[in-house]
């Protein structure tokens, strides 16, 4: 899963390091939890194909027991796949091929299993004519259109995504 760097910049293991928390911090803002934030960008960021625990509580500086939450966490998402390390009683954690596609795609069918529940909740709030009604339809509206758009812009990512190597 590693593209190929440009051997003539050395890696800023700093600017790395500052960059992937203010990315963590990012996610969080938009309700992503903290430490699973900070693992998945480290993954993200590594030139490692698969880290284990102890890599990323090194990397990040954090204990053991944080790194577990995390990764569960991570991997209940689908953003991180677990191995076992041959040779070892570790694991070692990498994250899918295309893993914002993949939870994305996974993802989806929630948009059209909730505004189905929407339409029960406009029923049973007395329709759509009710102010709770009206504010059910729109959004269950609202999560159709995404659900119709995030299908097309999956297509369309699949058509233009450049073929790796």
């Amino acid at each position: 899963m590693s593209d190929k760097v440009d051997a003539v910049t050395p890696r800023d293991e700093d600017g790395v390091r500052r960059s992937v928390e203010h990315m963590a911090m990012m996610l969080a803002d938009m309700g992503f939890p903290r430490m699973p934030s900070r693992v998945l960008m480290t993954m993200m960021s590594a030139e490692d194909t698969s880290l284990t625990a102890g890599d990323l509580a090194e990397r990040l500086g954090v204990s053991a027991a944080a790194i577990s939450g995390a990764v569960r966490y991570l991997m209940q998402m689908g953003f991180v796949v677990r191995e076992p390390a041959p040779g070892s009683r570790r694991d070692r954690y990498r994250l899918p091929d295309q893993p914002w596609y993949g939870v994305t795609t996974a993802k989806r069918g929630f948009y059209g299993q909730f505004s189905d529940e929407a339409d029960v909740v406009i029923e049973a709030a007395g329709g759509a004519a009710t102010l709770a009604g009206e504010r059910m339809v729109d959004m269950r509206d609202f999560f159709r259109f995404v659900e119709e758009r995030v299908g097309g812009a999956m297509q369309r990512w699949q058509e233009q995504r450049p073929p790796r190597s």
